[in-house]
C-alpha cells in the first residue's frame, strides 16, 4: 500500500493539449474486424484471441494503473499509449477513432477519457462500424460488480438503459469551509442557497473584502452553480435537447450570482489564476466545489495553501426545502471496444482499473466511482487530520447526491458560458444580462451537433 499522502488533485482540466495530427495509426491489439457474429453480449463480437495482447490508452495521470495491473496479472501482456486523455472536450479520441472506423482496424480495446458524455458518440455506429464502446451491462459484466458503483455515477454513460462503460472517479460539489474564519466573524455554515446568499449579505456589509465564491471560470458557472441548483439548462432526452432558463430554479440561481457579484462576495476572476489567488489567499470563507479543490487549491502551496485544521467538507447547498441534488465537475471514464479480439483481458483489466485496491485505494488520485473503493480511499485522506468536521462522510454522502437531471450529449456545457457569460462579467455586465445569449449559444452548439432542440 502506498504510504505517501495523496492529495485531491484535477488533472482533467490542466494542461489540456490537442493532439498533432490524427493520421498515425496508434499500435493495437485489435487487428481488422473479422467479426465472430456471436451477439449474445449486446454486440457482435470479433473472433476471439484468448491470450493475445490488448491495447489500453490512458493519460498521463492514469499511467500507474498500468504497473499496477501488470504486476496484478502478469499473464495478461499489455500495450499502452499514452495520449492526452480526451481532455478539455479536444475530441482527439472520437476523431482517432473514427480513422480506424474508416480503417476497419486499429481500434485500442480499452480507452480512459476525461469527458463522461463520450458515450453520447461512442455509443453510434460511424462509418459502418458497429458502435466503438461495447455495452457492459448486457452479460459481459455481471450484475453483482455493477452494482457496487455509486448510485447514478454510470448515469452519464448509460443512454435507453444501455450503459456503454464504466466510470473511474467522481467529482461531487460540496460546501469547502474555512473552520478558522467562520469561527472568528461568529457565522454559521450554510446548507442552502438562501443561507448561502444571505451569509453573502452579511459579509459584504462585515467584512467587506472577504469572498464566498467565484464565477470566473465556465464549470464553476454551469456544474457547480446551475446543475447544483437543478436548473434545467442543459438537459437530454434521447436525440431531444433541452435548455430553460425561465424555469424557476434557473432564474433564482440567476438572480443570486448577479447579486453576489454585485456586493462583491464573489469574484469574477478564474481559481486558477493569479487575480483570484491574491483576492482569496487568507480571505476565502468558503465556497461550492469538487472534492478535487483540496489539492488543486486548497493545499496547493502555489494557490490557496489553505493549513490543516481549518478547512472542512459541509452539506452541498441546496434549495430549502428540496432534496440535495449537487453537481459534478469532472472524474473519468473507461470505455471498451466492442472490436477487442480479447474481451477477457479488456474486461479484467476494466474491472481493476475501476475498483482494485491496489489502484484506486493505493494511487489514484481522485474519488473512485467504485463504492466501496471510494469508501477506503476517502478515510486514507481523513486519516492525517487535516480536514475538520465531518469530511469522510459528508464527502462519501455527495457521491450518491449528484442532481441526476443534467444532461450529457456530445459537446461541454463550458463553452458557451467561457464564450458569453465571461466576457459580459468582465465587462461589467449581469448573468442575466446575457442569459437569453448564453442559452441560445448553447442551444446552436446543440443543434450543430444534431440534436432537436428546444427552448
Amino acid at each position: 500500500m502506498a504510504t505517501q499522502h495523496r492529495r485531491f488533485i484535477r488533472f482533467a482540466r490542466f494542461g489540456a493539449l490537442a493532439i498533432a495530427g490524427v493520421t498515425a495509426v496508434a499500435l493495437s491489439g485489435c487487428s481488422p474486424d473479422a467479426g465472430g457474429g456471436d451477439t449474445s453480449l449486446g454486440f457482435s463480437q470479433a473472433e476471439q484471441e484468448p491470450g493475445s495482447p490488448i491495447t489500453v490508452w490512458v493519460d498521463a495521470t492514469r499511467e500507474p494503473v498500468i504497473e499496477a495491473f501488470r504486476t496484478a496479472h502478469p499473464d495478461i501482456e499489455v500495450n499502452v499509449e499514452t495520449y492526452d486523455g480526451n481532455a478539455s472536450g479536444s475530441a482527439s479520441l472520437q476523431t482517432r477513432i473514427a480513422l480506424f472506423d474508416q480503417a476497419g482496424e486499429g481500434w485500442p480495446d480499452v480507452v480512459f477519457s476525461t469527458q463522461n458524455n463520450d458515450a453520447s458518440w461512442a455509443s453510434r455506429e460511424s462509418n459502418g462500424q458497429q458502435a466503438f464502446a461495447a455495452p457492459v451491462n448486457k452479460g459481459w459484466f455481471e450484475d453483482d460488480f455493477l452494482e457496487g458503483f455509486t448510485p447514478g455515477s454510470l448515469d452519464p454513460l448509460t443512454i435507453d438503459g444501455t450503459t456503454y462503460g464504466l466510470r473511474n472517479d467522481l467529482a461531487q460539489v460540496v460546501f469547502w469551509y474555512d473552520q478558522a474564519l467562520f469561527d472568528q466573524f461568529g457565522y454559521d455554515v450554510p446548507t442552502t442557497w438562501e443561507e448561502y446568499e444571505q451569509l453573502s449579505d452579511r459579509v459584504a456589509q462585515e467584512h467587506p473584502g472577504y469572498l464566498l465564491g467565484s464565477v470566473g471560470d465556465g464549470f464553476l458557472g454551469s456544474y457547480v452553480y446551475y446543475w447544483g441548483a437543478q436548473a434545467p439548462i442543459f438537459q437530454l432526452d434521447g436525440n431531444d435537447f433541452t435548455s430553460d432558463f425561465d424555469a424557476p430554479n434557473s432564474q433564482r440561481m440567476t438572480e443570486m450570482l448577479d447579486h453576489m457579484v454585485d456586493n462583491g462576495t464573489l469574484s469574477t476572476a478564474s481559481v486558477f489564476g493569479s487575480d483570484f489567488i491574491q483576492q482569496a489567499q487568507g480571505k476565502l470563507l468558503g465556497m461550492p466545489g469538487p472534492v478535487w479543490f483540496t489539492g488543486a487549491l486548497f493545499q496547493n502551496p502555489d494557490s490557496l495553501n489553505v493549513p490543516a485544521g481549518q478547512l472542512g467538507a459541509g452539506t452541498p447547498l441546496h434549495w430549502e426545502g428540496e432534496d440535495i441534488g449537487t453537481g459534478n465537475v469532472g472524474g473519468g471514464t473507461w470505455l471498451a471496444s466492442s472490436h477487442s479480439k480479447n474481451l477477457d483481458a479488456a474486461k479484467t483489466f476494466m474491472e481493476f482499473a475501476t475498483s482494485s485496491d491496489e489502484y484506486q485505494v493505493d494511487l489514484a488520485p481522485g474519488y473512485p466511482a467504485y463504492a466501496d473503493a471510494g469508501e477506503k480511499w476517502i478515510a486514507q485522506q481523513a486519516a492525517d487530520g487535516y480536514f475538520v468536521g465531518d469530511f469522510e462522510q459528508t464527502v462519501i454522502d455527495a457521491a450518491g447526491q449528484v442532481w441526476s437531471g443534467w444532461g450529457f450529449p456530445s459537446f461541454s456545457a463550458e463553452t458557451a458560458y467561457s464564450k458569453v457569460v465571461l466576457p459580459a462579467l468582465a465587462a461589467g455586465r449581469t448573468i442575466g444580462d446575457v442569459a437569453g445569449d448564453w442559452q441560445a449559444e448553447i442551444l446552436n452548439e446543440a443543434q450543430v451537433q444534431g440534436y432537436t432542440v428546444t427552448r
